[in-house]
């Protein structure tokens, strides 16, 4: 059996940042995606998906997604549900995401942020950062001929307001 989701889209807001009571990180955001469509072009429609990452995936995007950013999620499609306060049953769909690449650049307005360092997932200021588990090869992030469709290609991403699902 198998149970992979690939993602990409725009987050719909800042990420939220908790801890649980044992210390453990845990991000929460919405990955608006817009979906294929076949009708008129002007109509666009969008999903819009919440997303849960864990432990140091968490605390770096929080530190790095903002609102509006492009980002491309791998992860699992988990439900859960829970009794809420009214005793009613409420069923949650959500992505359990084990590896988020950011897609744009972290200072694409030309400000700040220069300097800071992810670690293992590359520099967040180059365009196509990254970071989550797997198995990489540094050397090959940035060869020239690279099979990451992720990959930073040296080229900004030009996107404007009107592209934005929200």
């Amino acid at each position: 059996m198998l149970n992979r989701v690939i993602l990409i889209g725009r987050l719909t807001k800042d990420p939220e940042l908790r801890y649980t009571p044992a210390g453990v990180a845990v991000t929460q955001f919405t990955l608006a995606v817009d979906r294929q469509f076949s009708g008129s072009k002007e109509e666009r429609e969008a999903d819009f998906i919440p997303i849960v990452t864990w432990r140091q995936l968490a605390e770096t995007c929080a530190n790095y997604l903002r609102k509006g950013r492009l980002a491309a999620v791998e992860g699992r499609i988990q439900v859960r549900n829970y009794e809420n306060n009214e005793g009613r049953r409420v069923y949650v769909t959500e992505v359990i995401a084990d590896n988020v690449r950011f897609l744009e650049s972290a200072n694409r307005e030309g400000g700040g942020g220069q300097g800071r360092d992810e670690g293992a997932g590359g520099n967040p200021n180059s365009g196509a950062g990254g970071y989550g588990g797997g198995n990489r090869s540094s050397g090959s992030r940035n060869s020239g001929n690279n099979s990451d469709p992720f990959a930073d290609d040296g080229r900004p991403i030009d996107i404007s307001d009107d592209d934005l699902p929200f």
